[in-house]
């Protein structure tokens, strides 16, 4: 990470008009989503806003109870700023957070399980044993 890079858990510093706007209209697992639904999401997880220089370029989120579980959610980095080994920094962040280091992580992902592996995440033995219920919106 450059010297310009930083990553930080301070949730006044979200570009939340930034994130929303990613998520809402780039991603493919949360596409139009509101505002009022990515502030909510926010206000309810560990967030991790990854900055050059004083711009947000990149962001992840956490759900947990901060003792056995959490669940990735949200990740991205802008593009202008991929390519740059920056969701390798945030990715590393993430999992060095204090209120995280005893926790199984659980994620989805259509296209990132190369980084993912590199920190030691697998797919899930016996998937069939896992479960799931769909809520209004499916990501």
């Amino acid at each position: 990470m450059s010297d310009q890079h930083s990553v930080s858990t301070d949730k006044s510093l979200l570009n939340v008009e930034l994130i929303h706007d990613f998520l809402s209209n780039r991603s493919y697992w949360a596409k139009g989503r509101t505002i009022e639904e990515v502030k909510a999401t926010i206000a309810n997880s560990i967030c991790f806003g990854l900055y050059f220089k004083d711009e947000q370029v990149g962001f992840c989120r956490v759900v947990s109870d901060k003792v056995a579980f959490a669940y990735v959610m949200d990740f991205f980095i802008v593009d202008s700023h991929r390519g740059k080994g920056l969701s390798k920094v945030l990715t590393e962040e993430m999992l060095a957070h204090p209120d995280l280091l005893s926790v199984n992580w659980l994620l989805a992902t259509k296209d990132a399980h190369n980084l993912y592996r590199k920190y030691g995440f697998s797919e899930i033995d016996n998937a069939h044993r896992y479960m799931k219920k769909t809520g209004a919106i499916d990501s």
